[in-house]
């Protein structure tokens, strides 16, 4: 399947979370990174992705500090707080039950 399918707002924020659990990135190694994990199905419109850094920098989920990217290019990193760590824990709970339920509804008669 090579289309591609643009990541739903309510999604983001936990899709974020857990590609900076991994490592520090910059905004556009998420995004790439998030197209990988997902074998190319999933892509993080940039226009989504940096207000959704701003807000969970805001929420001190995340952190940012300016670094050099492998090319050499200057680019704000972002990495997971502690308290980031405890919000994907439970968004991530949070994603499972309802796609449990999403499957229940539509496997139903």
């Amino acid at each position: 399947m090579g289309d591609h399918i643009d990541v739903m707002q309510g999604s983001l924020d936990l899709l974020i979370l857990k590609a900076v659990a991994l490592e520090a990135m910059h905004g556009w190694g998420i995004s790439q990174r998030l197209e990988q994990l997902s074998s190319g199905v999933l892509r993080v419109q940039q226009g989504s992705l940096y207000p959704a850094l701003q807000r969970l920098e805001l929420q001190g989920w995340i952190r940012s500090e300016w670094g050099v990217t492998p090319d050499n290019r200057r680019a704000k990193f972002y990495e997971l707080t502690r308290s980031g760590r405890r919000q994907l824990s439970r968004e991530a709970a949070e994603w499972r039950r309802y796609a449990v339920a999403v499957q229940q509804v539509l496997e139903s008669v």
